[in-house]
């Protein structure tokens, strides 16, 4: 994995269950979960971090699939990318399957997991903003077998953290069965970081669209009133489309509510104009939003 790492991990532990990876947590709290490892050991690998001990992930093969739940999706946090990006996972939840594809180059998709893109937080982690748009939940693992659920988007704006020997277990991800689309910017061909990304999913049973912006923030966004809007023009009973001024009015809409003017001087004064980077950044998110939608609605 990396030539630092017998020099750091005092031990290392392969549990076969959840609850076996829990136990040994709680045996060791100084220890470290870890599955793909693409953060973990490049943390390692910087110095930035030396666990005394790591428990692996990867052989608990009940983390490593999914399976139906009262029309839900339960997604094993051991999915990797590489596996959420195939035809059968796309046909479920297009827009992860999309984010996952986009995730990096073959040799992250193949070991970065959908569990430890939730556990890192990065803001630029391609999951979370379509995660936040489905408004998924986390099934978590706590000693002795507890199990306790949460929203994402509660764990990653810190509002109920991980407690000590926990662990993401499952993401639960409702099954619309209708439009749904992720589009990042990279400011570069080929894969790469997000500077920008949109998640937008449509829910005709609720007559809504939902929309999440990711990169931009430490955690997704989600502008709740251009959801609303865009939502009350929409057709729900007949073709769906919209005019791409109103498509360009949401995107603008998006793009305002995520990265507001600067806030003006206590003086009175006015507020200064936005900076070009952040001129540009609105006009990234605008687009992106704005493509998303037209193609949902497409």
């Amino acid at each position: 994995m990396t030539t630092h790492a017998p020099q750091t991990a005092q031990f290392v532990t392969l549990p076969a269950s959840l609850d076996e990876a829990v136990a040994a947590l709680t045996a060791m709290p100084a220890a470290v979960p870890v599955a793909g490892g693409t953060d973990l050991m490049a943390a390692v690998n910087k110095g930035q971090l030396r666990p005394a001990g790591l428990v692996g992930l990867g052989r608990i093969s009940e983390l490593r699939g999914w399976h139906y739940q009262d029309g839900h999706a339960l997604l094993g946090a051991g999915l990797t990318h590489a596996r959420m990006g195939r035809p059968d996972f796309a046909a479920l939840i297009p827009a992860l399957a999309a984010s996952a594809r986009a995730a990096g180059p073959p040799q992250i998709r193949n070991a970065g997991t959908l569990g430890g893109n939730i556990a890192t937080a990065a803001p630029t982690g391609d999951a979370l903003p379509v995660l936040a748009a489905l408004e998924a939940d986390l099934v978590i693992g706590g000693p002795g077998g507890a199990r306790r659920e949460i929203p994402v988007s509660h764990l990653l704006a810190g509002r109920d953290m991980l407690a000590p020997a926990e662990l993401i277990g499952f993401v639960r991800v409702p099954l619309l069965h209708a439009p749904q689309v992720f589009l990042k910017a990279t400011g570069r061909t080929g894969p790469g970081r997000a500077t920008a990304s949109v998640a937008v999913v449509l829910d005709p049973a609720r007559r809504g669209v939902r929309c999440a912006v990711g990169a931009i923030a430490p955690m997704p966004l989600r502008p709740l009133e251009a959801e609303r809007w865009i939502a009350s023009l929409i057709d729900w009973d007949g073709a769906r489309g919209l005019a791409q001024e109103a498509l360009a009015a949401f995107g603008e809409y998006v793009a305002a509510a995520c990265i507001p003017d600067p806030p003006a001087p206590d003086d009175g004064g006015e507020a200064p104009p936005p900076s070009p980077a952040v001129q540009h950044l609105r006009r990234t998110v605008a687009a992106l939003a704005r493509r998303a939608l037209g193609r949902a609605l497409s």
